[in-house]
């Protein structure tokens, strides 16, 4: 199969431009591609039309369609055309499309498929074609039980951005939160769990205790977060296949802030006595601890580097929070922000590419990203209240809460040109948002 583009630049740069281009450019005869160029930078990027008609086979495959839509859609990447101008209907996964039918609508890419049902079981399968090089570009096909239709959407939402982007998908994935209910006097905080694109919510905690900062494995369908109640905090681990529960253990002073490491064998997380607040982490084989600061300031919030080498961290140690980067074991930490206001919240993104960050300036609440070095430091997002930054496991989009001047808390998701910017169609309120990695 030829690929879609002959790379001359990094995926990265890439798949931040691609949209730039011309349809021509993107999706044309093998004899006309030549190398591709892309400023990340740009600022007149355009997502790229793509047709997904319903696919065959009823209700279900209108609903496939729909999601798989839905996902390409919220990238900002792809722009999926209204049906309605739709020249050829009814296709058939087996069938080669009418191309002058989707180059009349000026479709540069087509997604058809079809949905075969036996008992309890579905079969999906799907067509991406390359409509002006009248070739396709991938198919696939897919099975699973029926009420895994969902999962079977996201799985082609992630096999068609890939195709076309060069990068994984982040589609097929779930987010860990807090779900808040109830005013600022007694706001009920319970750890709950939902399809990437707000479907299936469910609650994992009764709310009787107060749920912070949950956060993913980085290689299982693992959590870990903190539990407050009135005798004191605890930090939990949470297998989601299993439904195990283990507490960390039993620690003099407040415990907060956890985070694996990114081979999901240790914990990071953050101990308060007496105003000062220290970096620990424990070996989840053995329960050994090592602090890792001992500076009389607040240090917290630690976020290992993709290779486990480093840990990114907040400290107040120079007078007001600003980031730190140091040795995984403690060694050489060093400044690396200088700017105006209060950085927070720091996390190394999954490709080490990037740190994300909360800063307060200027009356406002930022979620921003740099360079691990501190360099390039750009700003994403501005209102009254934008905290807690998580990445999808592609390191493309991040999810953080926003909270309006009412007090109330959404959470959003913004990538990281800054360009796609929207609300979570999660119903409720909600906080503190982590992603899983890919589901199986």
């Amino acid at each position: 199969m030829t690929p879609i583009f002959k790379r001359s630049v990094s995926k990265r740069t890439l798949l931040a431009g691609l949209a730039a281009l011309p349809a021509t450019a993107l999706i044309a005869p093998a004899a006309a591609r030549a190398d591709i160029e892309v400023n990340v930078n740009r600022g007149d990027v355009k997502p790229l039309p793509i047709a997904i008609p319903a696919f065959g086979g009823g209700q279900v495959g209108a609903d496939i369609a729909g999601v798989v839509s839905a996902d390409l859609a919220r990238s900002g990447l792809f722009r999926p055309l209204d049906p309605a101008s739709f020249i050829e209907h009814d296709l058939n996964a087996a069938v080669q499309p009418r191309f002058q039918a989707w180059k009349q609508i000026n479709a540069p890419a087509l997604l058809n498929g079809q949905v075969s049902a036996a008992g309890d079981r579905l079969q999906v399968d799907f067509r991406l074609w390359d409509v002006f090089a009248e070739n396709q570009l991938k198919g696939v096909g897919m099975t699973g039980s029926a009420e895994s239709w969902r999962h079977i959407a996201h799985k082609i939402s992630d096999a068609v951005y890939e195709q076309l982007t060069g990068e994984k998908g982040y589609f097929d994935t779930r987010i860990i939160f807090v779900a808040e209910t109830g005013g600022r006097g007694g706001r009920s905080k319970r750890l709950a769990i939902m399809d990437q694109d707000g479907a299936n919510p469910s609650y994992l905690t009764d709310g009787s205790a107060i749920i912070m900062t949950p956060r993913f494995s980085s290689n299982s369908q693992e959590i870990t977060y903190m539990e407050l109640r009135p005798e004191g905090s605890k930090i939990y681990l949470l297998n989601l296949d299993t439904a195990r529960r283990e507490s960390l253990g039993d620690f003099k002073g407040m415990v907060f802030a956890p985070r694996f490491s990114p081979d999901g064998g240790k914990v990071a997380f953050s101990v308060e006595r007496g105003g000062n607040s220290d970096i620990f982490v424990m070996d989840l084989k053995n329960h050994a601890t090592s602090r890792l600061t001992s500076d009389p300031s607040i240090d917290t919030s630690p976020s290992f580097s993709p290779d486990g080498s480093r840990i990114v961290f907040e400290s107040d140690r120079s007078g007001s929070p600003q980031i730190y980067i140091m040795g995984a074991d403690g060694s050489n930490p060093r400044r690396i922000t200088f700017g105006q206001g209060r950085y927070n919240t720091p996390v190394w993104s999954p490709t080490g590419e990037y740190i994300a960050f909360t800063r307060q300036n200027g009356g406002e609440f930022h979620i921003g990203v740099m360079k691990p070095d501190g360099t390039d430091e750009r700003i994403l997002t501005s209102s009254y209240l934008d905290e807690s930054p998580g990445w999808a496991p592609n390191g493309r989009v991040i999810v953080f809460s926003r909270e309006t001047g009412a007090g109330q808390r959404k959470l959003w998701t913004v990538d990281i040109t800054g360009r796609t910017l929207q609300a979570l169609p999660y119903p409720g309120a909600g906080s503190d948002a982590a992603w899983s990695p890919l589901l199986n």
